[in-house]
């Protein structure tokens, strides 16, 4: 398990930052703290691996404590989650190693995926025990082909597209926006929202088929897997 404290001052996106992180497997949240002086001491009394980091916190900006943290806890991992876009900050959570930095109000579609990113990056390194190029692009992500990204219109997010249409393809029977929404964890009318347009691009169609109650349900099937 990846053990977790959230440092965040409002207490209403802590809470939701926690549900969220509920939902991701290999991930306990041990500790939160409302201010830098709290993060610290459950920094010390803790055995932490990641800290999720606010910026604006009433005692300290979180991009002050980070020489702090590294010098003191260098096994600690962190991510910013704030709604501070200065590029001061970033370029200093860059420079100290930050593994990610995410712009409030997060999604959990997104929160999922950056959590799961890590997780996997963490994983990857334990599975090894010699390190050559091959790894270390894998790692670092220099050995992936640069993907490029289509022009999507407003609501349309490029990573949940992709996700979407990765269930639908090994869906031969068919699956309804509910079940999709459930498997990629999101509601069902955004769910649909992405099977509509990928039946108006052609890429999927849909039909409507009777259920056990006889009424009729929407499914849609990728093109791929017909």
């Amino acid at each position: 398990m990846i053990n977790v404290i959230i440092a965040e001052d409002d207490f209403r996106v802590a809470q939701i930052h926690e549900a969220y992180l509920a939902e991701v497997k290999e991930m306990n949240l041990v500790g939160k703290a409302s201010n830098a002086k709290e993060t610290f001491e459950l920094l010390e009394k803790l055995d932490v691996d990641l800290l999720l980091l606010d910026v604006y916190m009433p005692d300290q900006l979180g991009t002050e404590l980070l020489a702090e943290v590294r010098e003191n806890y260098p096994e600690v991992d962190i991510i910013m989650i704030t709604a501070a876009t200065d590029k001061t900050f970033i370029n200093k959570a860059l420079n100290y190693g930050v593994e990610h930095y995410l712009i409030k109000p997060i999604t959990i579609e997104r929160f999922k995926e950056v959590m799961n990113q890590y997780n996997k990056k963490k994983e990857l390194l334990k599975s090894v025990t010699d390190v050559n190029q091959d790894f270390l692009d894998s790692l670092f992500g220099s050995g992936e082909k640069q993907i490029e990204k289509p022009l999507l219109p407003s609501g349309i997010d490029y990573v949940t597209l992709k996700k979407v249409k990765e269930i639908i393809e090994i869906e031969f029977d068919g699956i309804t926006s509910e079940k999709v929404g459930k498997k990629m964890g999101a509601s069902r009318t955004t769910a649909r929202r992405y099977l509509e347009y990928l039946v108006g691009t052609g890429e999927a169609i849909s039909e409507h088929v009777y259920g056990i109650v006889g009424r009729p349900e929407r499914r849609y099937y990728s093109k791929k897997a017909e």
